[in-house]
């Protein structure tokens, strides 16, 4: 399987960005068609101005972008700044607190705001925004100030943010026995057969695709971590069903993948498929009426509604809920007004 690590290890005062090992069964493939499978938001134009200005290498020697990957090759993209991700810069950029106090905050996130910096979105995010706001954040275990967990940056909805290091540590481990509650609503392609189940099955990076994720199971199992998600049917809107998903485990994209390998993908969900007519007629009219609701709701389908957690100081256990926003809503409506005047 491909090895994926960013780094920010200096070596003759580059800095090393990413690292790649092309897995055994690599086909010749052009380094710059490779590397857009690997790094989010990078053009194949960026990758080759990279390579034209020596800043990416195989096997420790510079190669330009119709470099062919090799099994087992060796890639490494290194620049002359730090990995930009590390450089966090305070930015007034208001929030949505639905909670706080001396300890912890509870924000609902809008969707398109990413998280924590990464590549290509270096600013703008929900921590340059709380390092502004907020002085001194614990850091996490992976350097990020204040963040106990995260949703992706289209999804909407309720985070918690840990203000001191005993907060983070006891939040944090809510988290890691399953004990926080966490409620997402989705609408997903296709009508579900059941009214509620339990999809289970090991997450991990695609092997092909390093900015997806996927389901593992039988041989390739351990190549996953453990993941459960609880659904329950909310409402059905003929070939979409809204749906709620509790998780008791907390892995990238988990409800994403979780409900494609069933077959329910995400509606609207561009990285995992979802922005194509998955279900429904080969009618025009039909298809102008989907890529409607596609320019309503212009993202994945997914918000973190509810949020339950212990709180670390008083021992009370505390429980958020927020509203489904509004472009989400929108496309639950035009789905309603559908169902009602269609023959399903």
């Amino acid at each position: 399987m491909t090895d994926f690590t960013p780094e920010q290890d200096s070596d003759d005062d580059l800095y090393e960005h990413y690292t790649f090992t092309a897995e055994k069964g690599q086909q010749p493939l052009r380094i710059d068609k490779y590397l857009m499978n690997f790094i989010e938001n990078a053009t194949r134009n960026k990758i080759q101005a990279a390579a034209k200005n020596g800043s990416i290498y195989v096997n420790d020697v510079p190669v330009k972008s119709n470099y062919k990957v090799k099994p087992f090759d060796v890639i490494r993209v290194l620049f002359e700044h730090p990995p930009y991700e590390n450089l966090l810069t305070p930015e007034n950029i208001s929030l949505n607190i639905v909670y706080e106090d001396d300890d912890l905050l509870v924000v609902n996130k809008e969707a398109g705001m990413v998280v924590h910096p990464g590549h290509g979105n270096y600013s703008g995010t929900l921590i340059n925004a709380l390092i502004y706001h907020f002085d001194n954040l614990p850091n996490n275990s992976s350097n990020r100030p204040g963040l106990v967990h995260r949703i992706d940056k289209d999804t909407s909805g309720l985070l918690v943010i840990a203000k001191n290091e005993e907060t983070m540590t006891h939040l944090s481990k809510q988290f890691f026995d399953k004990t926080s509650e966490r409620e997402y609503v989705a609408i997903v392609w296709g009508n579900l057969e059941e009214d509620q189940g339990t999809i289970e099955g090991n997450i991990g990076r695609h092997p092909k695709n390093r900015l997806q994720n996927t389901v593992f199971y039988g041989d390739d199992e351990d190549k996953g971590k453990p993941a459960v998600t609880h659904y329950k049917v909310l409402e059905r809107l003929g070939y979409v069903t809204l749906v709620s998903c509790k998780l008791e485990t907390g892995r990238t994209h988990q409800i994403r993948v979780h409900m494609k390998h069933i077959g329910h993908t995400l509606f609207n969900d561009e990285r995992y498929g979802g922005e194509k007519i998955l279900k429904g007629t080969t009618f025009a009219k039909y298809k102008q009426f989907v890529e409607n609701c596609f320019n309503v709701l212009p993202r994945q389908a997914l918000h973190a509604k509810t949020l339950g957690f212990t709180h670390p100081k008083t021992g009370k256990f505390m429980r958020f809920d927020s509203e489904i926003p509004q472009d989400m809503q929108q496309c639950i409506e035009k789905w309603r007004h559908y169902v009602k005047h269609q023959e399903m």
